[in-house]
């Protein structure tokens, strides 16, 4: 199995992920969980499917440190080989982390307005031109949090991304829900997203729930995705 059968084979297909192209289809999506359960993980397999079929991935890190972020590929990357034996392993995983940068911030110094300027600052000098985000950390318990996620759905425009994914923490404390099942701190900010993906720990297995989905995902709300619990790598159903 080679870079393409790795993309061809990706049980992510179900989400559509591959027909985001286009200004007509951006896509802003969700990824949700309690504490612990794995929503780096997934943001990270979301991410390198993007990665594989050459897109430019900026990856913020709100709270954590460069280093625990590149751990978060490598191993994820060293699971896949061991699951998929990727022939040429070794070049294949060079060639895709050319279409990845990380950025960190420090929580409570993230706004809109500051990575964009680092954007620009990347753009210009030729380093990176990123053309999907993924954001995790980002504090929906904020104030200001929906009108900092109307920014981001406006920077998105104004730089020709492709995506944008978050994730968010959710408590199991915490009962309120929007109309389309999407929890708390997310619940009154769910029209804000094409995709709300929730990671559910049940008697059988893990799963990751699709709340909800645009019209290019061929997996209906209410259905799931099958994740390893071992090693939290989406698996076919």
């Amino acid at each position: 199995m080679g870079k393409e059968d790795l993309v061809s084979n990706n049980p992510l297909r179900a989400l559509g992920l591959e027909k985001e192209e286009g200004a007509g289809s951006r896509r802003v999506g969700l990824v949700m969980a309690r504490a612990g359960l794995g929503k780096t993980a997934i943001l990270v397999q979301i991410a390198m499917d993007s990665m594989l079929r050459d897109n430019k991935v900026l990856h913020v890190a709100i709270g954590e440190d460069l280093e625990k972020t590149r751990t978060w590929y490598t191993d994820i990357l060293a699971l896949m080989d061991q699951e998929k034996k990727v022939e040429n392993f070794q070049e294949v995983v060079g060639e895709i982390m050319k279409n990845r940068m990380i950025m960190t911030f420090k929580e409570n110094s993230f706004d809109t307005a500051k990575l964009g300027e680092r954007m620009e600052d990347l753009a210009q000098q030729g380093i990176f031109k990123a053309d999907c985000l993924v954001i995790d950390g980002f504090d929906f318990t904020a104030k200001d949090s929906a009108a900092a996620l109307g920014g981001l759905k406006i920077f998105m425009e104004t730089s020709d991304l492709k995506m944008i994914w978050f994730s968010a923490l959710s408590h199991r404390d915490d009962d309120r829900v929007s109309a389309n099942g999407v929890p708390a701190p997310c619940h009154e900010v769910d029209e804000a997203f094409d995709t709300v993906l929730l990671i559910s720990p049940e008697d059988n297995g893990m799963k990751l729930k699709t709340l909800k989905c645009s019209d290019a995902c061929s997996v209906d709300a209410g259905k799931a995705l099958i994740l390893d619990p071992a090693t939290m790598l989406i698996k076919k159903a």
